[in-house]
């Protein structure tokens, strides 16, 4: 009975839920869905050919299946975008609330190398580092991660400065509570919830800056099979065969429009005001 009326409560929240559960498990069912066809299995003979009933989203320009490459796709691109998210999430969280409550000196650096590291174009900034460790996915999820934990760290420091002189953290303080037991039993439950939010909807965004790089050749590597890169092997061919850059993009415009809705929606469950 609960679970009706949340349901009708948040219908659009289930939906969206729905929604990307169902994508999350076609990248784990992958290999079921497309019938055990390898994604960097290359037919010469069947290159370029348009979508068919044997290839419903045609072939590229060795041979290989385009749905396959999509659906495996979406495993890469999945996984390096929950990576950077978790990785951004779990530092932003951690430097945000010590710098909101230890102040001082601590404030001050953490604070000056978020400064710094904003202080860049945040896309530039990430192919400068991706460059420098050299091409490949999980590199390009370090870059994407080090230009864009300042975000996460700057609100959980704001929400901390709100809540560290309120009358029940003096008590704690008061009464002898060790400091990190204030800030697990305090600081971090009143942070997580904004912080939940902004990481729901920062997937779709991460996943466009990994593809972004991967399409510009400091990402994925060939054979692996990425949305990004699957874009950039399709671009010569945009005339003549625009199925190769048609359904790659398509999945990513999917994808990202469902978790940036799904944040929202989240946003509504969680119901979180300013106080």
């Amino acid at each position: 009975m609960k679970f009706k009326s949340f349901v009708k409560k948040n219908k659009f929240f289930c939906l969206f839920a729905a929604l990307a559960f169902l994508i999350i498990l076609a990248a784990v069912f992958a290999p079921v869905i497309t019938g055990g066809v390898d994604p960097a299995a290359s037919v010469l003979k069947d290159a370029l050919q348009a979508p068919s009933t044997a290839h419903i989203f045609g072939t590229d320009k060795l041979g290989r299946d385009i749905f396959t490459r999509v659906i495996y796709g979406a495993r890469t691109s999945l996984a390096a975008a929950f990576s950077v998210v978790f990785i951004i999430f779990a530092l932003g969280t951690v430097l945000g609330v010590l710098a909101g409550y230890f102040r001082g000196w601590v404030d001050t650096v953490i604070m000056r190398i978020a400064d710094m590291m904003v202080s860049f174009p945040g896309m530039v900034f990430a192919m400068a580092i991706a460059g420098i460790l050299g091409a490949s996915i999980r590199n390009a999820v370090i870059a994407v991660a080090l230009v864009s934990w300042t975000k996460y760290a700057r609100l959980a420091r704001s929400l901390v400065l709100k809540i560290r002189n309120r009358d029940y953290v003096a008590a704690a303080v008061v009464t002898g509570s060790k400091t990190p037991y204030i800030l697990i039993r305090y600081m971090v439950p009143n942070v997580i919830p904004t912080l939940v939010i902004t990481a729901a909807t920062d997937i779709g965004g991460m996943m466009l800056e990994l593809a972004g790089l991967s399409f510009l050749g400091f990402g994925a590597k060939a054979p692996n099979p990425e949305w990004g890169l699957m874009l950039n092997e399709g671009r010569p061919f945009i005339q003549s065969a625009p199925w190769m850059m048609i359904y790659p993009g398509a999945a990513i415009f999917v994808v990202v429009v469902v978790f940036n809705l799904l944040g929202d929606a989240l946003r509504d469950v969680l119901d979180v005001r300013d106080e």
